[in-house]
């Protein structure tokens, strides 16, 4: 799952962060509504976390801007408690809305709650791709009927790649969605993780789904012999 945070607050900025990236979510941060406002219309994101309270581009003009962009939860952070400003809020199109100072446990129970009301609501139970399946529900990868042992990153990755089938995706789109923005893109864990993913999914069988494309990257896909 995908969390972009907007706030200018840098103290604020990285402590959600570091909590949200803890507790096993991909976490992109921008001090700007210009830069946020760039980024929910080029990545998919599951939720964005927005400080109303910017000082260029933000309030509740920036809200609607989101809005109207993508149809994800959208977390309100303010100063501002008053019932007026809350009811207004949720009038432009927040989900749900918080006033600063902000307890990071309560943050992160609606944070799960507003996940999981997108999951009820959007996803399938199981993604499956020749005899490969993905249980998004339970957290599960079974393969042949097979039930395979993955790690939260590698579930990610595959979860990625399986919504992705027959697109080839570079180093560089598995490195920002899996790992997010602020990764190391000098390393080599994009490689390192797909040699595992393979081992456990590929490797075993005589059908081998995940395919390099060398030069241009890795596509998941059902191929002919």
């Amino acid at each position: 799952m995908r969390i972009l945070i907007i706030e200018d607050e840098l103290k604020t900025a990285h402590y959600l962060h570091q909590g949200l990236t803890e507790s096993g979510f991909v976490v992109d941060c921008v001090a700007s509504g210009i830069d946020g406002l760039r980024l929910v219309s080029q990545q998919a994101y599951d939720l964005v976390v927005l400080d109303a309270n910017l000082p260029q581009r933000g309030g509740w003009g920036l809200l609607v801007s989101i809005r109207k962009v993508i149809i994800a939860p959208i977390m309100i952070l303010t100063v501002n408690g008053s019932l007026e400003d809350k009811i207004k809020g949720f009038d432009l199109g927040a989900d749900d809305y918080m006033v600063k100072p902000i307890e990071f446990p309560e943050l992160l129970a609606r944070v799960r709650t507003l996940m999981r009301r997108t999951e009820l609501s959007a996803l399938p139970d199981v993604l499956c791709v020749g005899d490969l399946e993905l249980d998004l529900g339970r957290h599960r990868v079974f393969r042949a009927r097979q039930r395979i042992e993955l790690t939260n990153k590698e579930f990610a990755l595959l979860d990625l790649l399986m919504r992705q089938t027959g697109t080839t995706l570079s180093r560089t789109q598995i490195m920002s969605s899996v790992w997010g923005l602020n990764a190391d893109c000098d390393t080599n864990v994009v490689e390192v993780a797909m040699r595992r993913l393979r081992a456990k999914i590929d490797d075993p069988f005589n059908n081998k789904l995940i395919h390099t494309l060398r030069g241009v990257g890795y596509v998941l896909e059902t191929r002919d012999h």
